[in-house]
């Protein structure tokens, strides 16, 4: 459970490519009435254009790579320190490849959310796009989510709704998803940010408790 706060929201961004969610974020966070702002940008991998974008806008960032630990267990217990040094109220994976384990939802569990291109719980999984065309659905779509131990299974934010069209490709049909799940991703942020949030069983409620 999160309640808002006078001073803005503090966000941690997990990263693992070119940043375009964290970019729109970033863009978004200017506004002082967003209620949010970037603290750090982390990544799981070096060379991402999301950490480059982060060291221009003067933010913290880090970088933690599975292959730099004995095990997943050591990295998770490593990234779980570096994202906890900043304090986060809120961790947003943008982009990030990895699955954090059970030490890091432990320590973020109902504060990390992750944004899936697929209306959950419809079409979970890294083939969104593809297995809804594949299934003949007339929409497809963006879920922004509370991460938890599954696979695309925790509480649901928000849901973007995208008409599959007649000629839509694999391509196409995840382009335009993109563009409303970025919107989605920038809107929700700042609405949790400003009005707080709880999750009472798969359900998130956002605002104070009336």
């Amino acid at each position: 459970m999160s309640v808002p706060t006078p001073r803005p929201a503090r966000l941690v961004v997990l990263v693992s490519g070119g940043g375009s969610n964290l970019a729109a974020l970033l863009e978004a966070t200017r506004d002082p009435g967003y209620g949010a702002q970037v603290i750090a940008v982390g990544a799981d991998r070096e060379g991402t254009g999301g950490v480059d974008l982060a060291k221009a806008a003067g933010l913290a960032t880090f970088v933690e790579r599975l292959g730099d630990h004995a095990s997943r267990e050591e990295w998770d217990a490593a990234l779980t320190a570096q994202v906890a040094a900043h304090e986060p109220d809120l961790v947003v994976s943008a982009g990030f490849l990895k699955l954090c384990g059970p030490r890091f939802l432990e320590r973020f569990g109902g504060r990390y959310i992750n944004t899936h291109n697929a209306l959950l719980p419809a079409f979970p999984g890294i083939h969104g796009p593809r297995d809804a065309l594949a299934y003949g659905v007339r929409l497809a779509g963006a879920t922004l989510f509370f991460v938890d131990a599954g696979v695309d299974t925790g509480a649901i934010v928000a849901q973007v709704a995208v008409p599959v069209l007649d000629d839509d490709d694999v391509a196409t049909l995840t382009e335009r998803i993109k563009v409303a799940e970025r919107a989605q991703l920038v809107e929700q942020v700042g609405r949790l940010a400003r009005e707080g949030w709880r999750i009472e069983g798969r359900r998130v409620m956002v605002g104070p408790a009336r």
